[in-house]
């Protein structure tokens, strides 16, 4: 899961790629560093899972804010707004990002020939009332016994 911060102000998305991420100001200690005076120097916690993120402030001054809700914990889900003191963003979370494709990558192709030589019979169906264009349908004889 791809889980990112996006800006609502102004400045670059960040990604969240620990299952623990620690956000404040403290160099050296915080995972991500925020550096604007409002935010605390170990400010919040966001614990990353499968399809969620968990957000745990710290005992921070200015508080930590879900939908302009102060928190203390709680979860976070795709589009909500998540505010460390007055620095706001946008949650995004959706799949990893594909691999690239290759230029030489290329779709397997199945042929019956292929499929013969392993020892597995079909029957193709063509121009069937069900198959009206012409679609052919591949049935493995073994599942009509």
């Amino acid at each position: 899961m791809q889980a990112k911060l996006i800006p609502l102000d102004k400045g670059r998305p960040i990604t969240i790629t620990q299952d623990v991420t620690i956000v404040g100001r403290k160099r050296g200690v915080c995972d991500l560093m925020i550096e604007h005076p409002s935010i605390s120097k170990i400010h919040c916690a966001i614990a990353r899972t499968d399809g969620l993120l968990f957000i745990r402030d710290l005992g921070s001054t200015n508080g930590t804010k879900v939908n302009g809700q102060r928190v203390l914990r709680g979860a976070i889900l795709p589009g909500d707004e998540l505010s460390f003191a007055k620095v706001k963003y946008e949650v995004f979370m959706g799949p990893d990002v594909p691999s690239e494709v290759l230029p030489n990558d290329q779709t397997e192709v199945i042929t019956r020939e292929s499929l013969d030589d392993e020892g597995e019979q079909f029957a193709v169906i063509q121009d069937d009332e069900d198959d009206p264009l012409g679609f052919l349908d591949m049935i493995d004889d073994a599942d009509d016994v």
